[in-house]
């Protein structure tokens, strides 16, 4: 039997076509241990010549990350902007194209025949919130619903541009990073989620599949009010990153077998404190409550050593989905 390229499992695992394994990711060490290569889309400031998102000092966006010195992304540090920009005064990156994707020769040529995932790093709600401080983003939303707009349908435009430009240059998926959940629920209300940010993500979502591009969507956090608004919209592969807050059986219930999700190993308890043997067995747990034979499942490796998973830890995570592939169901 001929095996599949890495493009066409994971293709066939979102459209649940019976890929020949469960396809892995494995996300900031060891890509090309993975079906899956990734491409940072995010800059810096003009001129800082960075092309990494964590190694910018200043987003485009003008918002500064302060590192801790531990390793992690960092937390934004005063709002850009205290009060709400009108549409004027609002400072939209430039698209650099030729900036962005200037590594993009170098990452096409190392991908081979795997699918190539890129990445806006940070995007829609956490943007704005990184604009206008925490607060002030939860008291937008409904004591200035219309500079908000104004700032939010900005922000969506320049991503829409960002998807022109991956679908342009030969890119399989985009990957939207935004959080929603606490550790134990959403950070407004599901109506409110659903008055203010669902159609503005349906639209992105509709582009996208407009010019042939997969939505991958990370979020951090218990959010499963609206998982399956998620679903609705067209979200092809849905991260839920925390899987330790989240009940993941009653997702499985709703949703197994109509959406595709990428699962880590919980970065915040069984991969830092768990021992391999927890590793392998939470792998299968999240795979039977998920997964489907015609596949929907995606298996996502993270180093986590600043969180204090260990390297035997690490290696168990991809040997654990790795296992999934070979024994199936």
């Amino acid at each position: 039997m001929t095996t599949m390229s890495h493009q066409e499992r994971v293709r066939r695992a979102i459209a649940f076509d019976r890929p020949d394994r469960v396809p892995l990711v494995f996300w900031n060490r060891d890509q090309a241990e993975g079906d899956v290569l990734l491409y940072h889309l995010a800059l810096g400031v003009p001129g800082d010549g960075a092309v990494n998102a964590w190694d910018w000092s200043v987003s485009e966006w003008g918002y500064r990350l302060e590192k801790a010195g531990d390793g992690t992304m960092g937390h934004p540090t005063t709002a850009v902007y205290q009060e709400l920009p009108g549409a004027v005064a609002l400072r939209v990156p430039a698209l650099r194209e030729a900036e962005r994707m200037s590594a993009a020769p170098a990452f096409f040529a190392a991908c081979g025949d795997r699918y190539r995932l890129a990445s806006f790093d940070l995007s829609g709600f956490t943007v704005y919130t990184f604009l206008r401080g925490f607060e002030n983003a939860m008291q937008d939303f409904l004591l200035e619903p219309e500079g908000f707009a104004v700032v939010m349908d900005k922000i969506i435009e320049f991503e829409c541009d960002l998807m022109r430009m991956a679908a342009r240059h030969g890119f399989h998926g985009i990957h939207l990073a935004d959080d929603w959940g606490t550790q134990s629920g959403l950070m407004i209300s599901p109506a409110l989620w659903r008055e203010l940010f669902k159609p503005r993500y349906a639209r992105q979502v509709a582009l996208a599949h407009e010019l042939g591009l997969h939505v991958w969507y990370h979020c951090c956090g218990e959010f499963g009010a609206i998982m399956e608004d998620f679903r609705e919209i067209g979200v092809d592969v849905l991260n839920i990153s925390q899987p330790n807050v989240n009940d993941i059986a009653a997702v499985g219930r709703r949703l197994q077998g109509r959406q595709c999700f990428m699962m880590p190993i919980s970065y915040q308890t069984v991969s830092i404190s768990g021992t391999p043997a927890d590793i392998h067995a939470e792998a299968q747990r999240l795979f039977d409550l998920l997964a489907v034979p015609e596949g929907g499942f995606i298996g996502y490796i993270e180093e986590y050593g600043v969180m204090g998973m260990s390297a035997e830890n690490y290696r168990a995570c991809g040997d654990a989905f790795r296992r999934l592939g070979a024994c199936g169901r």
